[in-house]
C-alpha cells in the first residue's frame, strides 16, 4: 500500500473551491481529505483541479495516430496533451483502411493491458460518414459498415469505445446493435436530415462530434443534425472551442440552448500540438498552419491546435463562462458521457487522483494521474 498527502493549497474539486486540503492518496486513489499540513509530502501552490478528459484526439507531439497506429505513438501523444492537463484521453483514428483500424485495436488492447496512465479507450471517427460531409476523412475510405469493422467493435480489450458515424449511412438497428455492446455513438460528418438523426438517438446513440462542425445546418424548413443536437436535452455535444472551428457567438448559443452538463469540450488535436511544427500530412494530404488554424491543401479545416487547457482558459474568458463550468466541461462533463464520473472527472473520496495544477493565467504547472506527477514545469 502506497500513502501520500499532498497541500494543496487551493483546490476545485468539481463543486466547489476550497483553501488549505491536504489529500491522502492510497494506491493511486483519494482516501481522505483533512486540514492538517504539518504532515504533508508535496505542496501545490496553483489552483488544483480535476484532470481533463479528451474524447477527441488525433495526435500530438508530433505524432499522428493514423500514421502509426502503435502503443508508442498513444504514449507519445499521451505525454504531448499531459503538459496541458489531460488525464485522460480517448485516442481518435480518422477514416482509414481496416487494416489501419486493426492495427489502432491491437496497439489499444495493448495500452489497456499495460495500463497505459491516462488511456481509457478508443474513438473511431468514421469510416461510416457522409461523403457530403466527409471534410478532410479521405473519400476512398469512407464505406459502409461490413464484418470487419464488427470485428473490431465487438472487442472487448480496447477500453471504452466511441464511434462517430453518419445515420444517413448505418442503419438504426446497426446504431443499437453498437449501444448494446457499450459503445458510445455519436453522430458527424452526416447532411442527414432532422427525423433520420432523431431516429438514430432514439435507436440509442445519445452525442454529436464536434458540435456544428461537419453536419447539416438549421434552416428554416429543415431543423438539420445541428437543430437535432440543440433539441435533444439528454444528447450531448463535444465542442471545440478554438475560435476558428465554432464562432464564440454560436457557442454561446449552446450553451444557452442545451441543459448544463450536456457540452464538453474536445480539442480534436493534431500532431503540432506540443511542438514547434507548422506542416504535417494527414492520411493522403498536407495540412499546413497558420495563424493558429490547420487547413489542408484542398481547403478544409484539419483538426486543431487546440489543447485542453486553453479549451478552458478560451471557454471561460472569450465565452465569459464561470471558471467552474468551464473546468466541469473538460471534466465531469465529459467523464459523465462516458459514464465514469464515478472514478474521474471530480476530486472526491474514492474517485482516482487524476488531477491538474493551472498558474493564474490558466496555463499547467503539474498534471497528476493515479496520485503521480507525471508532468512538472
Amino acid at each position: 500500500m502506497t500513502i501520500f498527502r499532498l497541500y494543496v493549497k487551493k483546490l476545485f474539486d468539481g463543486q466547489n473551491f476550497i483553501d488549505h486540503q491536504v489529500l491522502t492518496i492510497t494506491d493511486g486513489k483519494i482516501t481522505a481529505f483533512d486540514n492538517n499540513i504539518s504532515d504533508v509530502d508535496d505542496v501545490l501552490d496553483g489552483l488544483v483541479v480535476p484532470g481533463f478528459i479528451d474524447l477527441q484526439v488525433n495526435g500530438g507531439g508530433g505524432a499522428l495516430f493514423n500514421d502509426s497506429p502503435s502503443l508508442t505513438n498513444i504514449k507519445t501523444i499521451m505525454a504531448a496533451h499531459a503538459k496541458f492537463g489531460t488525464t485522460a484521453m480517448l485516442p481518435t483514428l480518422i477514416t482509414d483502411k481496416i487494416s489501419v483500424m486493426q492495427q489502432a485495436a491491437k496497439a489499444m488492447a495493448e495500452a489497456m493491458a499495460e495500463k497505459t496512465p491516462g488511456i481509457i479507450g478508443i474513438h473511431f471517427e468514421g469510416p461510416h460518414l457522409s461523403v457530403a460531409k466527409k471534410g478532410a476523412h479521405i473519400e476512398e475510405h469512407i464505406r459502409a459498415i461490413s464484418p470487419q469493422e464488427w470485428q473490431v467493435l465487438e472487442r472487448k480489450d480496447i477500453g471504452q469505445i466511441l464511434v462517430t458515424l453518419a445515420p444517413e449511412t448505418v442503419n438504426v438497428d446497426d446504431i443499437a446493435r453498437m449501444v448494446s455492446l457499450g459503445i458510445k455513438v455519436c453522430l458527424g460528418h452526416t447532411n442527414a436530415d432532422f427525423n433520420t438523426a432523431q431516429k438514430a438517438l432514439e435507436a440509442g446513440a445519445d452525442g454529436f462530434t464536434h458540435l456544428y462542425n461537419a453536419m447539416s445546418a438549421i434552416q428554416g424548413r429543415e431543423p438539420g443534425v445541428t437543430g437535432c443536437a440543440l433539441l435533444n436535452d439528454q444528447a450531448s455535444c463535444g465542442l471545440i472551442v478554438d475560435g476558428h472551428h465554432v464562432n464564440y457567438e454560436s457557442c454561446k448559443l449552446a450553451l444557452k440552448t442545451k441543459p448544463a452538463g450536456t457540452i464538453f469540450l474536445v480539442t480534436d488535436a493534431m500532431p503540432p500540438v506540443g511542438t514547434s511544427d507548422v506542416e504535417f500530412t494527414l492520411v493522403a494530404k498536407k495540412v499546413r498552419l497558420e495563424n493558429g488554424k490547420l487547413t489542408s491543401t484542398t481547403g478544409e479545416l484539419a483538426g486543431s491546435v487546440l489543447n485542453m487547457a486553453q479549451a478552458v482558459a478560451n471557454t471561460h474568458l472569450g465565452l465569459r463562462l464561470p471558471l467552474d463550468e468551464a473546468l466541469r466541461m473538460a471534466s465531469k462533463y465529459p467523464a459523465n458521457y462516458i459514464k465514469q464520473s464515478d472514478i474521474r472527472g471530480s476530486l472526491t473520496i474514492d474517485s482516482q487522483a487524476d488531477f491538474v495544477e493551472l498558474n493564474d493565467n490558466y496555463t499547467v504547472k503539474s498534471t497528476w494521474i493515479s496520485g503521480q506527477a507525471i508532468y512538472r514545469k
